[in-house]
C-alpha cells in the first residue's frame, strides 16, 4: 500500500512537470482588450491544467482504494480458510472430550459388521464422507471407528487414506486406546510424508509418549515438529507442550 501512495506522489510530480500551464506575456503591445483576452486565455489554461491534474489525482486515489479493498478481501479469505482449518483440527479433539469411553465388548458386536456392510456398496469418496459425517454431523464416535477402519482396509491407496488414519487415531486416542492410536498416527507419519496431517500426528505421538512417561521421546517428537513445521499450528502446540514437560 505504501508503494501505491509513493507512486501517486511521483505521478503527480511528473504530471506537474510534464504539463505546465502555457504562459503568455500579458504586458507588451496591443490594446487593453487584447491584453485582457490574453490574460483570460492564461487563466483558462491554468484552470484546465488544474482540472486535468485533479482528474489524474482522483483516478490514482481510486486505484489506491481498489487495491486496498482487494487486499482486505484477500486477507478476509485467508482468515476464513485458517479458521476453517482450525475448526476441523479442533472438532474431533474437543467435541469428544466429554464422551465416556465405551467398552470393547459392547462396541464390537454392534457396529463393526454393519459398518463394513454399509461402506462396501459405496464409492471411495462416499465411504470416506460417511465416516467423517459420523463424527462431525451425527456425533456417533463409536460407529466412526469401524467405519474408518473399513475405509482404510478397502481403500489403502486412497487420497483420503492419510486423513482417515488420522481421524481413526484421534478417535482411539480419545477413547484411551493409546496403543492402537499410536499405530494409526505412526502410519500417517511414516507413509504419508507430504500429508497435511503429518505434523498433527507427530504432536499426538508426542502426547502418547508423555502419557507413557517417555519424556525424552516426547521431547524429540515435539522438537521434530518445530524443525520440520516451524510455522504451523502444530508447531505452536508442540512449543507449548514442550515448555510444560518437567525435567
Amino acid at each position: 500500500m505504501k508503494k501505491s501512495l509513493i507512486a501517486v506522489a511521483l505521478l503527480l510530480t511528473g504530471a506537474a512537470q510534464a504539463a505546465p500551464a502555457p504562459v503568455e506575456e500579458v504586458g507588451g503591445g496591443g490594446s487593453a482588450a487584447d491584453r485582457i483576452a490574453r490574460l483570460e486565455r492564461i487563466i483558462k489554461a491554468r484552470q484546465q491544467s488544474e482540472v486535468d491534474m485533479q482528474q489524474r489525482l482522483d483516478a490514482l486515489q481510486q486505484e489506491v482504494l481498489d487495491l486496498r479493498g482487494l487486499t482486505e478481501q484477500q486477507n478476509y479469505q485467508i482468515q476464513q480458510m485458517l479458521q476453517r482449518q482450525r475448526q476441523l483440527y479442533d472438532e474431533i479433539t474437543k467435541a469428544t472430550s466429554s464422551q465416556p469411553a465405551p467398552s470393547a465388548a459392547v462396541a464390537q458386536p454392534s457396529v463393526t459388521a454393519p459398518a463394513a456392510t454399509a461402506t462396501s456398496s459405496l464409492s471411495e469418496t462416499d465411504s470416506y464422507q460417511q465416516a467423517v459425517d459420523l463424527v462431525l454431523k451425527q456425533r456417533k464416535y463409536d460407529e466412526a471407528i469401524p467405519a474408518f477402519k473399513s475405509f482404510i482396509s478397502q481403500y489403502p491407496n486412497s487420497n483420503f487414506a492419510d486423513n482417515a488414519n488420522y481421524w481413526l487415531g484421534q478417535l482411539l486416542y480419545n477413547q484411551g486406546d493409546t496403543a492402537q492410536a499410536k499405530l494409526a498416527f505412526e502410519n500417517v507419519v511414516t507413509n504419508y510424508k507430504e500429508s497435511g496431517k503429518r505434523p498433527d500426528s507427530l504432536v499426538k505421538l508426542a502426547m502418547i509418549a508423555e502419557k507413557s512417561n517417555d519424556k525424552n521421546g516426547a521431547r524429540n517428537l515435539y522438537n521434530q515438529v518445530l524443525r520440520e513445521y516451524a510455522n504451523s499450528a502444530a508447531a505452536r502446540i508442540a512449543q507449548q507442550q514442550l515448555a510444560a514437560i518437567k525435567p
